[in-house]
């Protein structure tokens, strides 16, 4: 399966990236993921092919991932986009420069995005988007915001023929490629695996206790409606607490930072200066019953394709947890989505919030938080420090849940104001 996966991603992009070389861990994910990207950037659609890589780029340059928009820069001329666009976003079209604020929303603070957004897009006297359009832009914008994360996640750098690839010192911050890892944390670290410690194996098996804990006092008991309330307000609360200890501001180059607007525009967390944002319930408004029939009425096939990657993501599992096997990890793969969720203020009914804190250690909150929400600034010591045990693969696997539930919550957030414009 591993060649062919290969072979397909050779004959789709022309070459074989890094991205697919740490994906391939998890083969039956990396399938998904190669149709879906081969259907957004090449199939038939709504928007040309200039103006998907062009859009490609807008979304990575917002979490400075050179590495992407490196790619999709030579995607762009290759499809035939004029390069004085890559000049900055002033010289590309207005009906483009006018998605550069809904990708900053999107990117950074999604629960912001109302009805009149979509509103000014469609109804702009010249220049507007279609439906179809606007979708087809908002389903690459989020896989680019989360690509963006996969790709700093896992210390992803630039292939061997790019700038930047295959060198021993950092490359040259003037240019598109400044990752400074190389091809995937787990190439630097095959070499020199990390010991088997008292202190690690303890993690584990600490970790396998609660789970059987918390499984036993759900057989026998189930909190109430109002107390679930409560946990997710206050883990949602708590989380906006979970920041890096390395936490410095990097102001992106210039060879990045012309493909969008308003740098300074970043991450914050919801509640913070005085802002109250109101709990967007699951049950509302969920992608299985809402978002998934909405993106696949206007871009037909797309919503299928998203939803077998959401779906494989959530479910995908080895039933391992570093050295053990036969174990059933169904309820953390849940905690780290719901959490992800519940950082973007998304609540579901059914879930007691109180499981998060059991199961996810500070270390691995940073981690999730970082890679999530500011993915520029994930490091590798970050990496390293949370579930010091487990394979290299079991991290890689980590990122894809955390690549699909941010995916998720951005897309919930424009569909959901796509939805309200239309009704």
């Amino acid at each position: 399966m591993m060649h062919t996966l290969f072979a397909d991603s050779f004959a789709t992009l022309g070459r074989l990236d890094n991205v697919t070389l740490v994906m391939v861990f998890h083969p039956q994910y990396l399938e998904s993921f190669l149709k879906t990207q081969h259907y957004l950037l090449q199939m038939d659609g709504p928007l040309p092919l200039h103006y998907r890589h062009y859009i490609g780029i807008m979304a990575a340059a917002r979490h400075q991932c050179s590495y992407l928009v490196n790619l999709h820069v030579n995607d762009f001329l290759h499809v035939g986009g004029d390069p004085k666009w890559l000049n900055g976003l002033e010289n590309a079209p207005q009906k483009l420069q006018n998605l550069g604020e809904l990708n900053k929303m999107l990117a950074h603070r999604p629960w912001l995005i109302t009805k009149e957004h979509i509103e000014q897009l469609l109804k702009t006297e010249e220049n507007s988007w279609s439906l179809a359009e606007l979708i087809h832009a908002v389903v690459l914008l989020t896989h680019y915001h989360s690509l963006a994360s996969f790709t700093f996640g896992c210390g992803i750098s630039p292939e061997i023929d790019c700038e930047g690839g295959h060198t021993f010192r950092p490359p040259s911050v003037s240019n598109y490629c400044i990752c400074d890892m190389t091809n995937g944390y787990h190439r630097m670290d095959d070499i020199h695996a990390s010991p088997t410690t008292t202190e690690s194996v303890c993690e584990v098996e600490a970790l396998m206790e609660k789970m059987k804990q918390l499984q036993e006092c759900r057989d026998e008991e189930e909190a109430s409606q109002e107390e679930m309330a409560t946990r997710f307000e206050r883990e949602k609360r708590e989380s906006m607490f979970v920041c890096s200890s390395e936490d410095e501001e990097s102001a992106p180059t210039r060879d990045v930072s012309r493909h969008f607007e308003d740098t300074s525009y970043g991450y914050k967390d919801f509640s913070r200066h005085g802002m109250h944002v109101p709990t967007f319930r699951a049950q509302d408004y969920s992608w299985e019953d809402h978002g998934y029939s909405l993106v696949n009425r206007l871009y037909p096939d797309v919503g299928q394709l998203l939803d077998e990657k959401f779906h494989i993501a959530y479910n995908l599992t080895y039933n391992t947890m570093a050295m053990h096997k036969d174990v059933d990890t169904s309820m953390l793969r849940r905690a780290i989505w719901n959490y992800i969720h519940c950082m973007f203020g998304i609540r579901y009914d059914d879930y007691d919030y109180g499981e998060i804190n059991q199961l996810l250690d500070r270390s691995f909150k940073v981690y999730i938080k970082t890679v999530v929400c500011t993915p520029e600034k994930t490091t590798k010591r970050m990496y390293d420090s949370f579930w010091r045990q487990f394979e290299h693969s079991e991290k890689v696997h980590v990122n894809l849940l955390l690549v699909e539930a941010r995916m998720q919550a951005e897309l919930l957030y424009a569909l959901r104001a796509i939805t309200r414009y239309m009704t």
